[in-house]
């Protein structure tokens, strides 16, 4: 296990969640896939009749307090966040307009991290992955440039290349906009760029893709 994800684990705390039960339930955020990692059995609630693996949305409150807060240590252009799933890629675009953040929405670019010859590479300090096995390609340039990472990972993701996970449903709609939402809300808050939620000018509309 990752000495920074190790270090997540020993700090999780019960906290009030930060939006509604029901708000997450009906994004969908906890409803996972019929296949289950061993790495992601620890988030994982129940399996339900049909065979998918409920996530524990309490956890996944958790980990999104807990990735903003690491992500809030870094200015907006140290980030970068890359979706090539394409319920992912608004949110992330999203996400990274708000803030100011580096972004890949569809296709990662080979070498974007590694090569400096490229017209495209950039020195981000933070990587921020919707789908760690959809966006393997940039996984494994963070893993050569010493990057950290955090993955929002479903019940049958492999997290081992992730130094903080978030436990999600990482291909509905809904979920993904309610995850990038909450991460652009709580980063301004750690940042102190808002003062509190009600500040916040957007709606988890603005993050979701259309059909």
């Amino acid at each position: 296990m990752d000495e920074t994800e190790q270090t997540v684990q020993e700090h999780e705390t019960k906290q009030p969640l930060l939006i509604p039960e029901e708000n997450y339930l009906s994004s969908g955020v906890h409803i996972g896939t019929q296949q289950k990692s061993a790495d992601m059995k620890r988030f994982l609630f129940k399996v339900r009749s049909d065979g998918l693996y409920m996530l524990d949305f309490k956890l996944t409150d958790q980990r999104i307090r807990i990735a903003s807060q690491f992500l809030s240590r870094f200015s907006p252009d140290e980030i970068l966040v890359v979706s090539a799933r394409q319920y992912g890629q608004k949110p992330v675009r999203t996400f990274a307009k708000k803030l100011g953040a580096f972004y890949f929405a569809g296709r990662f670019v080979p070498g974007t991290l590694t090569n400096p010859r490229l017209a495209d590479y950039i020195e981000p300090q933070v990587l921020l992955v919707t789908d760690p096995a959809a966006d393997q390609q940039a996984v494994r340039e963070a893993i050569n440039a010493g990057i950290p990472i955090i993955g929002l990972c479903d019940a049958n993701n492999e997290t081992r290349n992730m130094d903080v996970i978030i436990p999600a449903n990482n291909k509905g709609r809904r979920a993904l906009a309610t995850v990038y939402w909450l991460l652009t809300r709580e980063y301004l808050k750690n940042r102190n760029l808002i003062k509190s939620d009600e500040e916040f000018d957007m709606a988890v509309e603005d993050f979701e893709a259309t059909i």
